[in-house]
């Protein structure tokens, strides 16, 4: 049977039809399979209907082109007279529902006026020979009116189709946001198409997947091969390819960054909109996993050269962009970022220049690009800096990334207001910092719990959750700090004094 040249509006099952109350319609032989779907309903008195049949339609007919005397009955013709040529009619209903059958169509429905009062029994015998569906069409259905019917039960599958699309785009958008972005939009495909997903990487190899397991390894190993048809390798090489293996349905598309990946789904089944919603992760998922391009890539890795040669930044700088600088860090809510996660928030602030260390993702950003709230993360900001002011950035955006977490602030910029400190003179104020936190220089982990500690207001909770320790080792370190320093912590004026010579970098 030829695959119909369907419409671009989804079928209609039969059994849909069936339960139509106002059709009223019977079907009395054929298979009664769940999975029998029609595309259209088309009428024809045509004795050889196939020439206008494009496959997939409920042909409707009232049996006006049957001849007279043809084999009604299902056996010899008993009761009926035959008369001169009965040769060349007997079997007539055989050869016209094998036409039919030829043509790919979907099911027949038999029309009980005017011509018949009943549908000869010679073509339900047919048609549950030949396996097509045959439907009774009662005298007061009108063909019309089960067209209607067909086209209406179309629009509706058509809205939930479109509604179940819109849904799935939103969810696949939502989960990119995530921290943890590429197994995110797997789970969400997976859910929506009812099967598996698999991120490929260029040599081949499974990067992530999300869903069911297909069941076989025979379905796996097609998969991963249906894979390597779409990854580029010559000019010409398709975007995206279906394949089908032991029950089940088989897709890959090539991801548009170019760099080899492939997204492959493998379902049950395949509806009508899981070609939309697996195009729409495809897309997000190659904007994750392609590189965002600030400046050529030759560009950075001559400025990464240069730097591990001994280059200082302000040389370098200029490869990668003019201007000012900012430096984010960046932790996600959650859970430990991988560097999947960590090129997408790169990618979202506008800057490839990523760089994830341990539990803290690290972006040198152009300072005209303005770092925004991430959902999932929690970002901390320097202020804007010149390249050779790159490691004090560094030092100013881990500071305000650790208020942050202790504020639960989505994002903290260092600086945002000038201050009585900025007043003084540079160095002078670093001169008077080192000297009054000499007694405490050595130790990083003083210097840093008596910081945050000051910068939230001498909380001791507050303070262990921005230092990850337990607030006993909160207050045995500012202990420490007031005996080395010789001085009342609990003095406003001394809090003030210490915290302008912490904030110097």
């Amino acid at each position: 049977m030829p695959d119909p040249a369907v419409p671009p509006t989804p079928p209609v099952p039969l059994e849909s039809l069936l339960a139509r109350e106002d059709l009223d319609l019977r079907q009395i032989a054929g298979p009664s399979d769940a999975g029998t779907v029609i595309h259209w309903a088309h009428t024809s008195e045509m004795a050889d209907p196939y020439p206008y049949l494009l496959g997939g339609e409920l042909l409707l007919t009232a049996g006006v082109h049957v001849p007279e005397g043809a084999d009604l009955d299902a056996g010899s013709g008993a009761g009926v007279d035959l008369g001169a040529g009965s040769g060349a009619r007997a079997g007539y209903f055989a050869e016209y529902v094998a036409r039919i059958v030829a043509a790919g169509g979907a099911a027949l429905g038999f029309g009980l006026a005017p011509v018949f009062d009943t549908v000869p029994p010679a073509l339900v015998t047919a048609c549950d020979a030949q396996g097509l569906p045959l439907l009774e069409v009662p005298p007061r259905t009108t063909f019309s009116g089960v067209a209607r019917a067909v086209w209406q039960l179309m629009a509706q599958a058509r809205l939930a189709e479109l509604r179940r699309v819109a849904e799935a785009q939103q969810s696949l958008a939502a989960a990119a946001s995530r921290p943890d972005p590429v197994p995110s939009v797997l789970r969400q495909l997976a859910r929506r198409v009812g099967g598996r997903a698999v991120l490929y990487g260029p040599e081949g190899a499974t990067i992530a997947s999300a869903g069911r397991p297909t069941g076989t390894d025979d379905a796996d190993a097609a998969l991963a091969q249906l894979a390597d048809v779409v990854r580029p390798s010559v000019p010409g090489t398709p975007t995206s390819a279906t394949d089908s293996k032991a029950g089940t349905h088989l897709a890959a598309y090539a991801l548009g960054a170019g760099q080899g990946f492939v997204l492959g789904v493998a379902a049950p089944q395949r509806d009508p909109g899981d070609h939309t919603i697996a195009s729409v992760a495809a897309v997000l998922l190659s904007l994750l996993t392609g590189e965002h391009q600030s400046g050529t890539g030759a560009a950075r890795s001559s400025a990464l050269v240069r730097l591990l040669l001994g280059a200082p930044p302000a040389d370098v700088a200029g490869l990668l962009g003019s201007g000012r600088w900012l430096v984010v860090h960046a932790r996600p809510e959650t859970r430990s970022p991988d560097a999947v996660a960590a090129s997408a928030l790169g990618a979202a602030l506008g800057s490839p220049l990523v760089d994830l260390a341990q539990d803290v993702v690290r972006v040198l950003v152009p300072a005209d690009r303005e770092p925004a709230a991430q959902p999932g993360w929690t970002l901390g900001v320097s202020a804007a800096v010149a390249p050779a002011e790159w490691a004090s950035a560094d030092t100013q955006a881990g500071r305000a990334l650790a208020r942050a977490r202790a504020t639960r602030t989505a994002l903290v910029r260092h600086g945002e207001r000038a201050g009585l400190a900025d007043l003084v003179a540079p160095r002078d104020a670093a001169d008077h910092a080192r000297l009054l936190l000499a007694p405490v220089a050595d130790s990083p982990a003083l210097t840093e719990t008596l910081r945050t500690w000051l910068s939230l207001h001498g909380s001791w909770d507050r303070t262990a959750v921005a230092l990850s320790v337990h607030r006993n080792t909160v207050r045995q370190r500012i202990a420490r700090c007031a005996a080395l320093l010789d001085t009342d912590l609990d003095d406003p004026d001394v809090r003030m004094e210490l915290w302008f010579a912490l904030r110097r970098p």
